[in-house]
């Protein structure tokens, strides 16, 4: 059945904001982003869940989202499924250009797609984040557990003190590499059991929250 399907997601991600210092955020969530204009660019996207041909990226027209839609995000075991099947990851590689005087990191992330996890078996959802030439790489995991037969829904949030920012004035990419892994753990081997980076009604996405805030003069 799993193989079989018709996958469809997608990736939005949304700019937010925090203002310089003397400014507060509001109380329904972080200020508009800086005025000027903010590029995002995507220089790859690859890995087994997201082979080429699989994966479409399209920009918004005020570069401030950018949707990324698969068509075969994943990773399964048990029955006939391959030795490899277990495991599937796409790795986005970004540029992201912000207005001058300003730098920004990851706040908070949603994942949503559809389980289907026979009794006993195991499902896990990961992600990193990091800057290209850093050592700072944040690690988000969310284990789910059969029986298992819905959407499900994921979100990776950073406390403010921890939050790993783009260095002022350098240019770097910026890699989001997302993963999924299924076992059958102590479930009916001969039974497939399945995660996707999807849902049943292919109205999947997936945000990324970016924080934004005001780079000291040097």
């Amino acid at each position: 059945m799993a193989t079989g399907l018709l996958l469809s997601g997608t990736i939005a991600a949304l700019l937010t904001s925090v203002l310089p210092a003397q400014q507060h955020q509001s109380s329904g969530g972080f200020e508009d982003p800086p005025p000027d204009k903010i590029v995002i660019k995507v220089a790859t996207v690859n890995g087994s869940g997201c082979p080429q041909g699989t994966a479409a990226v399209a920009v918004s027209a005020d570069n401030t989202a950018f949707t990324v839609t698969y068509s075969d995000y994943l990773a399964q075991a048990g029955g006939d499924s391959a030795p490899t099947d277990f495991r599937k990851n796409c790795q986005l590689n970004l540029l992201v250009h912000v207005p001058q005087g300003f730098t920004y990191a990851v706040a908070s992330a949603d994942y949503r797609g559809f389980a289907a996890l026979q009794p006993g078996a195991k499902g896990t959802q990961r992600a990193s984040y990091y800057f290209q030439g850093s050592p700072n790489t944040e690690y988000r995991t969310h284990p789910f557990a059969g029986p298992y037969d819905d959407n499900w829904q994921a979100t990776d949030s950073t406390d403010w003190a921890q939050l790993v920012w783009a260095p002022c004035g350098v240019q770097r990419n910026f890699n989001i590499n997302t993963e999924l892994r299924v076992s059958t753990g102590t479930s009916d081997p001969d039974e497939v059991s399945f995660m996707t980076m999807d849902s049943t009604d292919g109205d999947i996405s997936t945000v990324y929250h970016l924080a934004w805030k005001e780079c000291p003069e040097s």
